[in-house]
């Protein structure tokens, strides 16, 4: 789960770190206020929670078991370990 989380806070950061990469590439000041103006922070935030939006829906639709399958958790069988399998 916290990878998951983590996958998503750095999908979130991506246009962030785009931007910072290209003020740095036409040196401009990346820590100007100047360099920062509030509609492109917005435009920013939009593009990452867009992103962030797909993910969740690709990491719905194309994770997980398949239909009518059954989940058998790991146990132990004859003495030795058997791992979780999808029957």
């Amino acid at each position: 789960m916290i990878r998951t989380v983590l996958t998503e806070i750095g999908i979130f950061l991506i246009p962030f770190a785009v931007y910072a990469i290209f003020l740095i590439a036409t040196r401009s000041g990346v820590t100007l206020p100047a360099s920062w103006p509030l509609d492109m922070i917005m435009k920013l935030t939009l593009a990452a929670l867009v992103m962030v939006i797909v993910s969740f829906v690709l990491l719905a639709e194309l994770t997980g078991a398949p239909p009518n399958s059954t989940y058998v958790p790991a146990h132990i069988e004859n003495g030795r370990l058997v791992p979780g399998a999808e029957r």
